[in-house]
């Protein structure tokens, strides 16, 4: 339930990288790790390559679709876009489009509340069929508890529509409010009713993030309406989470699974943290598929069945 589209600009469908010079060697890894030239990304038909190795992937793993997620831009608080801001944009009527075509693919949109047509956006998007909603506050500038937003989050409640949020820290893209990667900046769309799950459980990931996963098992008891992703936490130091997800049963009670693809992800971490042994890390590692790689080390790690399907009970139903 938590898989990235990304294209470029060239490729005509309104998608948009911005590749800054500091993260220049993570994506090249990113993209060697779908087998992927690190050239590619610049190609007129980067999309197409991307879209049919992650139709590759899918139809070659045990998870049957995965939640395909649009990307926001950056807006200012008053609603106005910040264009000079931001590494990456996927418009929701692209990731609508591949949802229609490919069954592989369930529509997660995303939407800025404080646009001047957010609630016309999120209205179109429901009718376009979408299943969730995706955004990343510390990122796109989205404080979810501003009471100006209130009206979006009541008709997302009422709609079903929940929200996936990223908690915790993010190197991947710009951050240009890290303060907003707090679980309590969720408060405002619990208390409306909307479904929340908190990407990365809160975990870093730099050493100097703040570790926000006590913070959120502390809020699992008082909304009920609040769950977690496992989207990578098999790198490194987000594993730090993976033991405090398997051993505590109200924390794993609330937890779906999410792969954060095409962010890499391997055993080799779980197995540093005594929670698999050598041979099950060497059985995983020779996997080339990610996304059947991070089910499969979960699985070693003893996540249980429910932990992989808990998702269906939470998205939109959509007729």
């Amino acid at each position: 339930m938590h898989v990235h589209m990304v294209g470029n600009e060239a490729s005509g469908n309104g998608c948009w990288v911005r590749v800054s010079t500091g993260k220049i060697p993570l994506y090249a890894i990113m993209l060697r790790a779908l087998g992927l030239p690190a050239a590619s990304i610049y190609k007129e038909n980067f999309d197409e390559i991307y879209r049919t190795r992650l139709l590759e992937c899918i139809r070659d793993s045990k998870v049957d679709a995965v939640c395909l997620l649009a990307q926001e831009a950056v807006y200012h608080d008053d609603g106005t876009i910040r264009k000079e801001a931001g590494n990456a944009f996927v418009p929701n009527d692209y990731v609508l489009k591949l949802a229609r075509d490919h069954e592989e693919f369930l529509p997660a949109v995303s939407i800025h509340p404080a646009r001047p047509d957010a609630m016309d956006e999120l209205e179109r998007c429901l009718e376009g069929g979408a299943v969730m909603m995706k955004c990343l506050p510390n990122c796109q500038n989205i404080n979810c508890n501003d009471a100006r937003f209130r009206s979006f989050w009541n008709r997302m409640a009422q709609a079903g529509l929940p929200l996936l949020a990223h908690t915790g820290g993010e190197h991947t893209l710009q951050v240009v409010k890290p303060e907003y990667a707090d679980p309590e900046f969720l408060r405002l769309p619990l208390e409306c009713g909307v479904k929340v799950v908190a990407a990365h459980c809160g975990t870093m990931s730099g050493i100097i993030d703040p570790d926000y996963f006590p913070k959120l098992t502390e809020m699992f008891s008082e909304h009920e309406n609040l769950y977690a992703d496992t989207s990578a936490l098999n790198v490194p130091l987000r594993s730090y989470g993976l033991r405090r997800c398997l051993e505590n049963e109200d924390i794993a009670a609330r937890l779906v699974h999410g792969s954060d693809y095409p962010v890499p992800c391997s055993g080799l971490w779980a197995w540093m943290r005594g929670l698999i042994d050598s041979d099950q890390m060497m059985e995983c590692g020779r996997l080339t598929n990610p996304i059947e790689r991070d089910y499969q080390v979960k699985v070693a790690m003893g996540f249980p069945p429910e932990k992989f399907t808990r998702i269906n009970d939470l998205l939109r139903k959509v007729d």
